[in-house]
């Protein structure tokens, strides 16, 4: 699955979330006034419109919520099949992640299966994707 990705523009909005894995720790913006989580990154908080949120840390590890699998080469480099799954974040009400699982088959991977983050490095983004816990 590295052979290809398409990489995200950093702005002012979204470089904390997309730079975080280099550290290892995932985050989401969260309102500071009602403490609901924000995703994707926007400036105001979408339940209070606040404007005072910040980048917060969470566990890293989720659940699978739903999930496809991909057979189409879009690229000639892209390995396929490819999992595309909707992750429920741990620690984050209300915050699903789309993101690829990896580092097993695509058979192996289930709804409701317990996943954790593992980022991938390309440049100065670190994508955060998901393998089984």
């Amino acid at each position: 699955m590295a052979g290809f990705r398409l990489l995200p523009r950093l702005n002012a909005e979204n470089r904390f979330f997309w730079t975080s894995g280099s550290d290892g720790r995932l985050r989401f913006l969260r309102c500071e006034a009602c403490e609901t989580f924000v995703h994707p990154p926007r400036p105001i908080c979408p339940n209070c419109q606040s404007e005072a949120v910040s980048p917060a840390t969470v566990p890293g590890t989720g659940v699978v919520d739903t999930y496809t699998i991909n057979h189409q080469k879009w690229q000639p480099v892209l390995e396929v099949p490819y999992v595309i799954a909707r992750v429920a974040i741990d620690g984050a009400p209300g915050v699903y992640l789309t993101t690829n699982i990896i580092d097993c088959s695509v058979e192996a991977v289930e709804i409701g299966d317990a996943v954790k983050v593992a980022f991938e490095q390309h440049d100065d983004v670190w994508l955060p994707l998901f393998e089984k816990a």
